[in-house]
């Protein structure tokens, strides 16, 4: 059926949403295809319903030929199951949780874990049944803190996952290969340019972890690659690579120095390069230690945390709060160093920490027999060549300090560079940590059972869509590649003869009646106005009956490239199939 702009529920605008921060938000907006309900909340209009649409096909196609089957759970889910595993709890404030008129307990899903693996409990008891990955695409709902970004960043997003279960670990390891490779074709058939990276596995626990970013400018998650080999991770799975230790016998004794206004790592090197201590001194060579306080899910009390890192870095609060999951994580107010008096802040270093029982983690390059220059308790002191392993030491190391350009490759290969990407998919071998929550067994060939062990596996759906737009535009609009494009032609005329009007509407009743998806625009509007909006629009190939009709013509452009051709009225039809099934 063909799509008339006459009577398509659309409105194009013309000027960008007030709240637009990236290409993506402000096009979808502009171009009709999406409009805000609520802070992270979207209608999908019809244009955009054809697109995601379109994405979702594709990944069910992908999943279906894989061999993973597709069930459906609802949104509205139960207490019960997520107290079993204490995600009820650990959850924290990012679900949003209601209560039914009987007062019972219930969540929007976040993520269905907990449902897949008591449903294959319900319904599998033998070896024989396994293995099976099941899937589902549905709606998904997290109270973000603060939505952003459009469809990017939402509170309610269309996501597909999957979960496989598996006798042992190497069908688990199988099953993971399988939505590996199955990945690659859904992303490579949606035409985007992504990269895959090691990941932690976070809140969701198991051991193999994978991300498959989009690469974009606009991205939140910040990933690097080596110079060296094909080693690639998000900042937030960079493991440091530790110097060899050092000898402790060697090393100057400690001395504590009056260092006064010298609160900052700036400051204080400044002040021991000119203090005349017989070498000179960088930020590298301090150690600077960050004092957090923590709470694991269900407590109601803070607990304090000293991270030690050395003085040239930054906390990196993401790969920080990765580091601790799934405990909640804030850096230290004036009332709580008030409330603990031994903090001297600006001057804090290991000493009072251990004196009054606080946890005290440091980077890995803070190995034993290193010399630090750090905090001594004292209001206007450090202490210079403080030894790891002689004069402190720590509970153990956490990976806080940010990864920067040039670091080493963790893999020995050569130095770190780095990117901004967008998460479209995540893939994780779970283990055993769900069946073991809920005993899922199967009975085995000896009669005795056999606790499956599971993986988990998504896909932003509608994200993916945002991630279209943002790797396809232009300064004029939007850009679809051809797979997921709303329409495969856009039929423009222009001129009021009605040759022209009973050509378009003949050419584009050919192309339909061939399988060819055609918008035609219709309207009684200006030729500036049908180009600007096609253009805006982004269906990949635009055809424009008007002037050249008169001389058997027909134009075609290229939305890409703008490369514009003339095609005789008698191959126009022909032209225009082949171009859409090449």
């Amino acid at each position: 059926m063909i799509t008339r702009m006459s009577s398509l529920f659309l409105r194009t605008l013309r000027e960008d949403p007030a709240d637009a921060e990236v290409p993506s938000h402000r096009l979808l907006v502009r171009a009709g295809y999406v409009r805000r309900v609520a802070p992270g909340g979207y209608s999908w209009l019809p244009l955009g319903m054809r697109v995601l649409r379109k994405v979702e096909n594709i990944v069910r196609e992908e999943m279906d030929a894989m061999g993973a089957q597709e069930i459906q759970f609802p949104a509205l889910l139960p207490r019960a199951p997520y107290e079993a595993t204490n995600r009820w709890t650990e959850y924290g404030p990012s679900v949003f949780r209601l209560k039914d008129r009987k007062g019972d307990d219930y969540m929007l899903g976040p993520t269905h874990e907990e449902l897949f693996t008591l449903t294959v409990k319900g319904e599998y008891s033998s070896y024989k049944d396994y293995p099976v990955i099941l899937y589902q695409i549905q709606t998904k709902y997290r109270d973000e803190a603060r939505p952003r970004a459009g469809i990017l960043r939402g509170r309610e997003f269309v996501m597909k996952d999957s979960y496989s279960f598996d006798l042992d670990d190497e069908g688990l390891a199988r099953s993971y290969q399988l939505h590996r490779d199955a990945y690659i074709k859904t992303f490579d058939r949606l035409g985007m340019e992504y990269v895959i990276v090691k990941a932690t596995s976070g809140a969701m626990g198991g051991s193999a972890s994978e991300e498959f970013l989009a690469v974009a400018a606009s991205g939140e998650d910040t990933y690097v690659r080596s110079t060296g080999s094909d080693y690639a991770a998000n900042v937030e799975a960079v493991t440091t690579p530790a110097p060899a230790e050092q000898s402790i016998e060697d090393k100057p004794d400690a001395q504590v120095h009056h260092t006064p206004s010298t609160p900052t790592i700036e400051t204080l090197v400044d002040f021991l390069n000119n203090a005349e201590l017989g070498r000179k001194f960088t930020a590298a060579d301090t150690l600077k230690n960050v004092l957090l306080k923590i709470r694991q899910p269900g407590e109601k009390e803070w607990t304090l945390l000293g991270v030690g890192v050395p003085g040239d870095r930054e906390v990196d609060m993401k790969r920080l709060e990765a580091s601790l999951e799934p405990a909640e994580v804030a850096l230290l107010e004036e009332k709580d160093f008030a409330a603990n008096p031994f903090l001297v802040k600006g001057y804090i270093g290991p000493g009072a920490l251990a004196a009054n029982g606080v946890r005290y983690l440091v980077d890995p390059r803070i190995v034993r027999g290193s010399a630090w220059v750090t905090g001594a308790d004292k209001a206007d002191h450090h202490v210079v060549d403080l030894v790891c392993g002689r004069d402190f030491t720590p509970d153990g190391t956490i990976e806080a300090a940010e990864v920067r350009e040039g670091d080493p490759a963790p893999d020995g290969t050569g130095t770190l560079v780095a990117a901004r990407g967008i998460e479209i998919g995540h893939i994780f071998q779970l283990g055993r940590k769900y069946a073991d929550a809920f005993s899922l067994d199967a009975l085995g060939p000896d009669s005795k059972p056999i606790r499956i062990t599971m993986g988990s596996y998504g896909i932003g759906v509608s994200r993916a869509v945002a991630v279209i737009a943002e790797q396809y535009n232009d300064e004029k609009g939007l850009v679809w590649p051809r797979n997921v494009s709303p329409f495969d032609l856009h039929i423009v005329m222009t001129g009021k003869d009605d040759s022209i009007r009973e050509y378009a509407e003949k050419l584009a009743g050919e192309l339909d009646a061939a399988g060819v998806a055609v918008l035609l625009d219709d309207r009684k509007a200006s030729p500036g106005v049908k180009f600007a909006d096609a253009e805006l629009i982004g269906v990949p190939t635009i055809v424009v009956v008007g002037r050249g009709l008169a001389n058997g013509l027909v134009e075609v452009k290229d939305r890409a490239s703008g490369e514009r051709t003339e095609i005789a009225v008698g191959e126009i039809v022909e032209h225009l199939k082949a171009l859409v099934n090449s």
